[in-house]
């Protein structure tokens, strides 16, 4: 996994408990204001960041993951694909959605994005926009590069076509909160179970339940961590704060799954985007914040065992 140079330090720490490599990047800005201007999404310009992963030559197939991503089940046959994969933007069909695709690295490829964005910049100001232009065959190309929207299904969109959701709802494997608001900005109510909805402005009672799944995976896999790096320090350092600036209280886990039934698969992607809100998350009874959204998740495609990758 790469995660761009805001993730602190107890972030990275956190990482490296769940994955096998972090490696440390650069941000990239487009610095492209009257764009991200016109999306009304300034803090998109570091988006780009996501160029680095072209660089990860030691690994013949990637899949890119942003960070506001939850993935539901396993996914390992998107390494069957080839590049540039991805699925449809919701708002524009004919443009891919840059939070899930499939890419091989290159350092030749690297430095023609690279190239591309000097010499004609990216439509929207962000990552989108230019790797729409860079890959400008995928709305023409082999229809095998065009990903199923179960693996980038929208949360905060209000469908009009709901049979549709309600008949392959529940094949969803990756869900993308998409937006300036994120999971983590939501307050959530641990004892109920469920985000509240109260100035949340949520979209839909599918968005509400996509919410609730990736706090619930929060509360059980991610806060725990947070009391076994306390503990550490604690130990390193008697008297010493972790530095978490709140005490943190491990949540009761109820006896009811989390998660399908299957269960949330092993995050071994790559993710990229901004980090979160320096307001950081509001928990009713668990008073801690997540660490800051750090970059990407990737998996490794050579043959071997599978490895969780940061």
């Amino acid at each position: 996994m790469k995660i761009a140079c805001l993730a602190c330090v107890f972030s990275r720490v956190i990482l490296t408990k769940v994955f096998d490599e972090v490696i440390e990047v650069n941000l990239i800005d487009s610095a492209d204001y009257i764009h991200l201007a016109f999306l009304k999404r300034p803090e998109l310009g570091v988006t780009l960041t996501k160029l680095h992963c072209w660089t990860l030559t030691h690994y013949s197939k990637c899949v890119f993951l942003d960070a506001d991503t939850l993935v539901l089940s396993n996914i390992d046959e998107l390494f069957d694909r080839t590049e540039f994969s991805a699925a449809p933007d919701p708002g524009w069909p004919d443009c891919f959605n840059s939070g899930v695709f499939v890419f091989q690295p290159s350092l030749e490829t690297h430095g023609l994005l690279l190239q591309h964005a000097t010499n004609h910049g990216s439509f929207d100001g962000a990552d989108q926009g230019l790797l729409n232009s860079f890959f400008s065959s995928w709305s023409t190309a082999d229809i095998h590069k065009h990903l199923p929207f179960i693996y980038n299904l929208s949360s905060n969109m209000a469908y009009t076509y709901s049979p549709a959701f309600k008949r392959f709802g529940s094949s969803v494997k990756v869900v993308h909160f998409l937006g300036p608001t994120k999971p983590w900005n939501y307050k959530y109510n641990s004892q109920m179970g469920s985000v509240l909805e109260e100035g949340s402005g949520l979209a839909n009672q599918h968005q509400t339940s996509f919410l609730n799944l990736w706090w619930k995976i929060y509360q059980h896999s991610i806060l725990p961590l947070y009391g076994s790096f306390r503990d550490e320090e604690e130990r390193a350092s008697p008297g010493h704060s972790a530095g978490i600036g709140e005490p943190y209280a491990k949540p009761a886990v109820g006896s009811s799954q989390p998660w399908p039934a299957d269960g949330p698969s092993e995050q071994t992607m790559v993710t990229d985007d901004t980090p979160p809100s320096p307001k950081g998350c509001h928990s009713e009874d668990v008073s801690t914040h997540p660490p800051h959204k750090c970059a990407w998740r990737i998996r490794e495609s050579d043959a071997g065992s599978p490895r969780r990758q940061s």
